[in-house]
């Protein structure tokens, strides 16, 4: 049976929507994930596979692709467990909902629990970019990251006066809290 559900990637500072379409099938027992995956997705056959056994579910022994849509689009990071699993078990039978109007992200421990609040401890030595954000390609700062969780500036003299000069402002508006 074939599940679809949809999920994001981040491209530069932008979002783009991807389809994730999950078959099982009779045939060879086996996990493929297509769709232009790094390590990271790729890993997460593992950590989807444990994490649905330990959440009381039934792991289904069959053939299980996973297509990360569109495939020219390159996908990174931990963020696509939770698309997996949740179209895992919709292709498996096990949930029955419909998802055609939501937008599914996280990260699974090996224990099914998802997200939580992001803590991120950059290092004193952090460039400007790395904190603020920003590069040739742009990317999220550990600012950025760390959006409604814990920014933990341990050392906070060591930073440079430009890194803490641009964070005054989002304090100083209250838009940090």
């Amino acid at each position: 049976m074939l599940a679809k559900v949809t999920s994001c990637a981040v491209v530069g500072l932008d979002g783009a929507l991807v389809d994730v379409e999950v078959d099982v099938s009779s045939g060879q027992i086996g996990f493929t994930i297509v769709g232009l995956p790094d390590a990271a997705v790729q890993e997460s056959r593992e950590r989807v596979r444990a994490a649905i056994k330990n959440s009381g579910f039934a792991y289904p022994l069959k053939r299980i692709t996973v297509n990360l849509a569109p495939a020219d689009l390159r996908k990174e990071g931990p963020a696509y467990d939770l698309p997996i699993a949740v179209g895992l078990l919709m292709a498996s039978e096990q949930l029955a909902s419909d998802l055609s109007r939501a937008l599914i992200i996280g990260e699974l421990s090996l224990d099914g629990i998802v997200r939580h609040r992001p803590f991120r401890a950059p290092h004193h030595t952090i460039s400007h970019a790395g904190l603020v954000g920003g590069g040739r390609w742009p990317r999220p700062g550990e600012i950025s990251l760390a959006h409604r969780g814990v920014l933990f500036l341990d050392e906070l003299p060591e930073f440079d006066s430009r890194s803490l000069e641009v964070m005054r402002q989002p304090l100083d508006n209250n838009f940090c809290s």
